[in-house]
């Protein structure tokens, strides 16, 4: 996405208002370069991506590891409430990489867009996620654009990729879960998904639910000021918490124990998920967190991780143990206990 200028001759601004994008803009030609110029570089700009050429020259940290996530977006419909594809992409991106324990230091972005496209809606994207990218402070430096044939795509599909550095000694991991650990959650669950399914379904409620979309790494970073002993970082995305925790448990080897009365979930998202037929540990969330510590350190990691405005509901909701079966179970309101198996089959599609 080089920010490449218009050649010499008058050409019409882009139509933002009414216009749409026509095969012409993934041409490489004129349009495609008047489309970048005016939309993506006026709003992504920055020393890096104004180098102009087909990649970022980009200066390496001194010390530490690079850590590299990326990840596409394909959510439906593309708004929201609490927002949209273009922040999605940002927040998504950046979350990958700092739950490995990394500060998160760029960005790359592809745009893929459907012919007819309204130009208007495209520059809301675009401006929303230069935003999110300007306040977590993680600059776009590189992209590309592609235009597919009417009925070829669906609107915007955007794919991020994100790289940054995690210092020596820091070594998150899903494989780091041990007997005696804590696992925490950063917030409520499940608020993100319901917004989707609520906005998708046109369902009405007393509280609207908004997506909880956010960028995490400075939860983290004070997380990590704590001086906690954390072993392993997730946010539970796609699958929601339940999946996100059988795949640590079958990494690591070992069980889990949660406790059904400890899930912070708000009522409009529990009452979604009733009317709707499912279960707030399997509906994904975009802005929070899942934790596994020490349990010497879970009082103290539960303070910072309360401190923090993205941390204000976390809540302690198990325990690792030992188990061959590497099961994730729960002890439900009642006393019972029952299996937190992983998803089985699309719950909600097209969520991120």
């Amino acid at each position: 996405m080089s920010e490449g200028k218009v050649r010499s001759g008058y050409v019409r601004p882009l139509d933002l208002k009414h216009g749409c994008v026509d095969m012409a803009h993934g041409a490489g030609g004129r349009a495609m370069a008047q489309l970048i110029a005016e939309l993506f570089a006026k709003h992504l700009g920055n020393d890096y991506l104004g180098q102009g050429d087909d990649g970022a020259v980009l200066p390496l940290p001194g010390e530490g590891r690079l850590v590299m996530a990326t990840d596409a977006h394909v959510v439906s419909p593309l708004f929201f409430p609490g927002g949209d594809i273009g922040c999605l992409s940002v927040h998504g991106t950046i979350n990958d990489v700092a739950v490995m324990g990394a500060t998160p230091l760029y960005l790359s972005a592809a745009f893929i867009l459907e012919e007819g496209f309204p130009l208007a809606d495209l520059a809301r994207i675009v401006q929303n996620m230069a935003a999110a990218a300007r306040e977590a402070g993680v600059p776009v430096v590189t992209g590309d654009t592609k235009v597919v044939e009417r009925g070829k795509g669906d609107g915007v599909f955007i794919t991020t990729t994100g790289v940054g550095v995690v210092a020596d000694g820091v070594a998150w991991s899903g494989r780091n879960a041990r007997p005696g650990d804590v696992i925490l959650v950063s917030g409520t669950l499940g608020d993100h998904g319901m917004a989707i399914m609520a906005e998708r379904e046109s369902l009405g409620f007393e509280s609207p639910i908004v997506s909880d979309t956010a960028a995490l790494h400075g939860l983290i970073a004070a997380m990590r000021a704590s001086g906690a002993d954390i072993h392993v970082l997730r946010d539970p995305t796609r699958g929601g918490v339940a999946t996100t925790l059988n795949e640590i448990a079958q990494q690591s080897g070992v069980g889990m124990m949660l406790q059904e009365k400890a899930l912070p979930v708000k009522p409009a998202v529990n009452a979604a998920c009733e009317l709707l037929g499912l279960d707030p540990l399997y509906v994904a969330n975009e802005g929070k967190l899942l934790a596994i510590c020490a349990e010497n350190d879970a009082e103290r990691l539960l303070t910072a991780m309360r401190a923090h405005p993205l941390g204000a509901s976390a809540a302690i909701i198990g325990r690792v143990h030992e188990d061959p079966h590497h099961f994730v179970q729960m002890t439900t309101a009642f006393g019972g206990k029952r299996i937190v198996d992983w998803l089985s089959g699309e719950q909600l599609p097209r969520i991120c």
